[in-house]
């Protein structure tokens, strides 16, 4: 298997399945499972919305890019990574030049439906959560698109069926 298949990395929005659906991917494959936004929190001693609040979202980017460019290079690893990690330019060639990347997706509306509860999502922390997350899919679709070998909907499908439509990709993409 190619250096680049040995990693995996998903990208997409908050809410899409990036850390439920690689835990079970690296399960699968029997490779180690990071999220970069759980690496942050680990290693910063702090949560996200804390993050956000004392170093703004420029530091928690800062942070973000630091985590991309060490995990990225992590042999035979799933990362999930965090829904803005394609807003830097860095993060984007680590993605593309170290691994095999999946944009997973889901409409606004059940993004919403996943993530409503979730009181760890400072960007969804306004008075009109559907909206934010409309500007976001704008903002970031066709960034994700750039750096995604595959594009795999987690809309109304079982855990199951998108790891397999995965591995099939993986299995296509194979040398």
């Amino acid at each position: 298997m190619s250096p680049a298949l040995s990693r995996i990395f998903l990208v997409g929005l908050m809410g899409a399945g990036k850390t439920t659906v690689g835990r079970r991917l690296a399960q699968t494959l029997r490779r180690d499972f990071a999220d970069s936004d759980h690496e942050i929190e680990r290693r910063a001693g702090a949560s996200i919305p804390l993050i956000f609040e004392l170093e703004g979202e420029a530091g928690f980017r800062s942070r973000e890019k630091a985590i991309i460019a060490e995990l990225t290079r992590r042999p035979a690893i799933v990362l999930a990574t965090g829904g803005g990690a394609v807003l830097d330019a860095d993060n984007r060639r680590c993605l593309i030049g170290r691994g095999f990347v999946v944009y997973l997706c889901a409409s606004v509306d059940e993004l919403l439906r996943r993530t409503h509860l979730d009181n760890n999502r400072p960007l969804l922390d306004t008075a009109d959560p559907r909206t934010r997350l409309v500007q976001l899919l704008e903002q970031r679709d066709a960034l994700y698109r750039e750096v995604a070998d595959c594009v795999i909907s987690t809309e109304g499908r079982p855990l199951k069926q998108v790891v397999r439509d995965i591995l099939r990709r993986l299995e296509d993409d194979r040398p």
